[in-house]
């Protein structure tokens, strides 16, 4: 409501608050003590009046008295709407000073993605990642930090900052461990809800809790009493301060200036007075002080009000429909009344405005004050001036959001504007308040199926739930041209296949297709249907679903991007099925242009989302075009990071760049990238297909390092086990699981873990051996209690392995194979998959066949050889294995 900074709030001299300022001194100190300290964050809790203003603005004098420079900002009750309001107040010292190039130098590859969120850059046309803004803002302010050490930042009111600012201090209050900066934070206790409180519990979680104030007692009161007006007032009426006060700092304060300025007698007998006084000082006593001071003054204290922040004299004239002579005049006499007053300028931080309300609390009040009536008119005058004035339709938003309904279709365009500004400086939640109110209005009928198509756009990332309910009710009215009604079927589909609900998604864009003539539309819309089943994990094996694609995937050249969609989605479906793996690779191979991916079909382009692109790559890794895809996920990687994205596209990029690194046999980088992967899948939430992903090839990883008991660690701590995610996960995730029992010693869990990976891939046709390895592990699981099933298995696998024909499989199936058998065939088995695997990209794989067939031909050069593969690939076990046996074959000679 106000931008009062801490030090221009009149306050009590600080009674009774010894241990919060002692906890304030202590990490001033040690901030002070040295450079390469960690930093923190201390957080004060108070209802309101209870002097957390006070104490801010003691540590304020504190920390500069000890040369630390002091940012500070202010959440403010109507201003929660605006996105990163209390951000920018905060980093407004600093981002004043900047030129553009400076700034441009400070922030680097972040000023295009936390640039216009901060208000120093225009925004991009496109949708920007809120989780990506977030992060750059983090990495400004790390980065602005470095550079103002000893930092200091207060933020007072934190119950009442907007959201997107909440979000980025929850962020960098958890990794403050290695930056030298004091974050101060007030608060009440409760007094917000939604999204807003998980982010203030984050931040309290991680704070130094300095405490919650506790009202001031009799003694105190006393104390304040007589600093204020002298020696000469008696108990009585100290007591009375109190009791007419209950305490409260602020009322009290407020209460004695009255006293002061109606020359009362701070005696006995005269303490009757102070409970009228009181009422004076807030709620309707402050409404009769305002009248006192005439219609004017009042008109301008609630053009005050409305405004909120930046209030001028010349503004707020405006909004007053006064005169500047009898604005200024205004301006005074609520000052003198100690209503208004004049900002701190010492920081630059205020100087957006004349003047701020003396403490929020009286912009509460005098905002509450105003009749509903003209409280509405005003918000729809300052929209006017805020739109006149050229601060953009998301400026003036905030006010259009407390207009009434009237079928203004100025008003639905202006929201809608408003949203676009909002969702491309990644506030797509003050987007959905924008259309939602739109909605009110209520646009045309000619544009109502578009303003809830837009707002299910700007809820898909954050509300699948919600998005499918407006998509649902756009497509259901006349309004939207055809291209934006597949569009919106399409992102219906994408909304439900995020909420779980991957039958519908099908189902939806199946009977759209069947209402399309033939064409491009109808195309695009099948081969979403294909993609869906493509990937749901609870889709039966369909012989016909299959021969369909193939029949419709057979006529595509890659003329288009529906074309080449349906080629990608054939390619995978045949590699899963484990057809012929040069025959998926040319059906890939022919869905780009030119070797690279087609223009509108990029990582970034929302059309057609990710699903098609992790596919095609997906197809190459398990083609053994490990080149291919890892020239796939790299180039999703760089495009996520220098578009902005983050959150579940950053998840996913390093989820997949690790499966590349995996397959390729470097373990350590797997490893790197798929802890990045978890770290970012932990803010998106678990329980997500992008946060399997990471964990189960995290897992298989770990595995193959050799690092049993981590990868159990891992498993339990990111809950890998069953039930499943509904869509596909690669590498099948029953598969892995089996292979950590085993590793961990419950065999018959994971004979049964590993027989349920075999029913299910029966059931879908999953036949590609290297993609869903459940038979190489369950075969070896088998061998002793059941050597003929075994073997059956291992013939099978073998079967499937030459149908694919990579490498890897062949030699995988032989490696096997090798391990059923003993003496001669053994050696010579495993000497047939040390070839194969040889010629495989799969150095992992490669560097296993070595050392077994090193052991198996008991040769020592062998040996050597697997142990220097198995070192090069970070295969800590494998390594182990082949020196434990090379020195048994050193001692035998």
């Amino acid at each position: 409501m106000t931008q009062a900074r801490p030090a221009a709030t009149a306050s009590a001299p600080l009674l009774e608050r010894e241990r919060e300022l002692g906890a304030v001194v202590a990490a001033v100190e040690a901030l002070c003590a040295d450079e390469a300290a960690s930093g923190g964050v201390l957080v004060v809790r108070g209802e309101a009046g209870l002097g957390k203003t006070a104490l801010l603005s003691e540590a304020r004098r504190i920390a500069e008295a000890r040369g630390c420079k002091v940012w500070t900002a202010r959440g403010a009750e109507t201003l929660r709407s605006v996105p990163f309001h209390v951000v920018r107040q905060l980093l407004q010292p600093a981002l004043v000073s900047l030129t553009e190039d400076e700034a441009r130098q400070y922030l680097d590859d972040w000023y295009d993605i936390a640039g216009p969120a901060l208000g120093i850059a225009e925004p991009g046309g496109s949708h920007a990642d809120p989780q990506a803004v977030c992060d750059g803002m983090v990495e400004a302010v790390r980065r602005l930090a470095t550079a103002e050490w000893p930092l200091v930042l207060l933020i007072d009111d934190a119950h009442w900052a907007d959201q997107e600012t909440l979000h980025w201090l929850a962020d960098f209050a958890e990794r403050l461990e290695d930056l030298a900066v004091l974050v101060i934070v007030a608060r009440r206790p409760g007094d917000v809800g939604g999204a807003s409180a998980g982010h203030l519990d984050r931040i309290t979680a991680v704070g130094r809790p300095v405490g919650t104030l506790s009202r001031l007692t009799p003694d105190a009161a006393a104390d304040l009493t007589r600093a204020r007006l002298g020696r000469r007032a008696d108990d009585a009426f100290c007591r009375e301060v109190w009791a007419v006060t209950n305490g409260n700092p602020y009322e009290a304060v407020e209460l004695l200036a009255k006293v002061k300025e109606s020359g009362i007698e701070p005696v006995e007998a005269e303490a009757a007075e102070l409970r009228e006084l009181n009422r004076a000082a807030r709620g309707g006593g402050l409404v009769a002080r305002l009248e006192e001071l005439g219609i004017d003054a009042t008109r301008f204290a609630w053009a005050a009000a409305i405004l909120g922040t930046g209030i001028s004299v010349d503004l707020a004239a405006q909004l007053a429909t006064m005169q500047r002579r009898d604005a200024l005049r205004c301006a005074e006499l609520l000052r003198s009344a100690r209503i208004l007053t004049s900002p701190d300028a010492s920081d630059g931080s205020a100087a957006d405005g004349d003047l701020e309300f003396m403490h929020p609390l009286i912009a509460t009040d005098v905002y509450n004050s105003i009749p509903p009536g003209m409280c509405t008119a005003m918000h729809g005058i300052a929209a006017q001036i805020v739109t006149d004035s050229g601060r953009g339709a998301a400026a003036a938003s905030r006010h259009l959001l407390q207009v009434h309904p009237d079928d203004d279709q100025e008003v639905v365009a202006q929201l809608r504007d408003a949203a676009r500004e909002h969702l491309a400086v990644g506030a797509p939640d003050a987007a959905r308040r924008c259309l939602e109110r739109a909605l009110k209005e209520p646009p045309h009928p000619r544009a109502h199926a578009q303003v809830l198509y837009e707002l299910g756009c700007a809820t898909l990332l954050t509300a699948p739930a919600t998005t499918i309910g407006h998509l649902r009710a756009a497509l259901s009215m006349s309004g939207l041209d055809e291209n934006t009604r597949v569009d919106a079927v399409c992102r219906l589909s994408q909304a439900l296949m995020h909420n779980d609900q991957l039958e519908d998604a099908v189902r939806t864009v199946e009977d759209e297709a069947a209402r399309q003539e033939p064409g491009p539309a109808r195309m695009r819309l099948q081969a979403v249907q294909y993609m869906w089943e493509g990937i749901h994990a609870g889709q039966s094996s369909s012989p016909g679903r299959s021969e369909r694609l193939a029949r419709l995937a057979r006529g595509c050249t890659g003329r288009d991007n529906s074309e080449r969609a349906l080629l990608i989605l054939r390619g995978f479906d045949a590699m899963t099925h484990g057809e012929n793996a040069e025959e998926v690779v040319e059906l890939c191979d022919r869905a780009l242009v030119n070797g690279r991916l087609a223009p509108g079909l990029g990582w970034t382009d929302t059309e057609w989302g990710i699903e098609p692109l992790m596919m095609l790559a997906s197809s190459y890794a398990y083609t053994d075009r490990l080149d291919r895809a890892e020239s796939l996920f790299n180039e999703a990687l760089r495009a996520y990071e220098g578009a902005g994205w983050s959150g579940g596209h950053l998840s996913l990029a390093h989820a997949y760049l690790g499966l590349g690194h995996r397959r390729r046999g470097r373990l350590r980088e797997a490893e790197k990238s798929l802890r990045e992967s978890l770290r970012h899948a932990e803010r998106v939430g678990r329980g997500l297909p992008l946060y399997w992903s990471a964990t189960c090839n995290l897992v298989d990883t770990l595995l193959a390092r050799g690092h049993v008991d981590e990868a159990w660690a891992v498993s339990v701590q990111y809950g890998f086990g069953p039930p499943y995610p509904s869509t596909i996960v690669l590498p099948d995730p029953h598969s892995v699981r089996g292979r950590l029992l085993l590793a961990v010693g419950r065999t018959k869990d994971a004979i049964n873990e590993l027989e349920a990976a075999e029913k299910e891939a029966s059931v879908r046709g999953h036949h590609n051996p290297v993609m869903v390895p459940w038979a190489v592990d369950l075969a070896g699981a088998l061998a002793t209690e059941d050597p003929s099933r075994a073997a059956g298995l291992v013939a099978d696998l073998r079967r499937r392995a030459e149908r694919f024909g990579t490498d890897t499989a062949i030699g995988e199936s032989l490696r096997c194979a090798a391990s059923l058998e003993t003496g001669r065939r053994a050696v010579e088995l495993a000497r047939q998959a040390v070839a194969y695997l040889e010629a495989s990209p799969c150095q992992y794989e490669h560097a296993a066949a070595r050392v077994e067939y090193g052991i198996a031909a008991r040769s020592v050069s062998e040996l050597k050889r697997g142990l220097a593969l198995a070192r090069s690939c970070g295969a800590d076990g494998l390594a182990e294995q082949a020196l434990t046996a090379l020195k048994a074959e050193n001692g035998q000679g």
